[in-house]
């Protein structure tokens, strides 16, 4: 089973580890990703998330199936938030379900990396002093080299 999530509301921990766990898994691992207060020096007050919805759920889609035949994976569960996301809020929960911790946690570091580098979800950051910038991901490889 797949549970893909985009959404502006906020993402609960406990439902999507629950939405893959179950009998059949001895491991459940899962990647949370925060905002943090701060990026080279500069207080950060949230970040705000843009994305090409339809395109976005598509790419996750491959991601999980490509995951799946790389790893025996039983459940994958990727949510990501939209709009603002104020400092210490979760913006993405990825969670993996296996038989063995390996796997799962094996399926939890391609699916992070792969969503950050294959994934149109964009990100802004805004400042206290009021300043904000989108920023390029380094991970980003459909992006033209210029714009990194």
């Amino acid at each position: 089973m797949n549970s893909i999530l985009l959404t502006h509301e906020k993402l609960d921990i406990a439902i999507i580890e629950r939405s893959v766990t179950d009998s059949g898994t001895g491991a459940t691992s899962i990647f949370i990703g925060t905002t943090r207060d701060h990026f080279h020096n500069r207080k950060v007050k949230k970040l705000s998330y843009e994305a090409y919805e339809s395109m976005a759920v598509k790419e996750i889609e491959k991601l999980c199936s490509d995951t799946r035949k790389m790893w025996n994976i039983i459940n994958i569960a990727v949510h990501h938030r939209l709009g603002d996301v104020p400092v210490k809020e979760v913006s993405v929960v990825i969670a993996a379900s296996s038989a063995h911790r390996k796997e799962s946690l094996a399926a939890i570091n391609y699916l992070i990396d792969n969503l950050k580098a294959k994934v149109p979800i964009w990100k802004k950051e805004i400042y206290e002093d009021g300043y904000s910038e989108w920023k390029a991901n380094c991970d980003c490889n459909w992006m033209p080299k210029n714009h990194k």
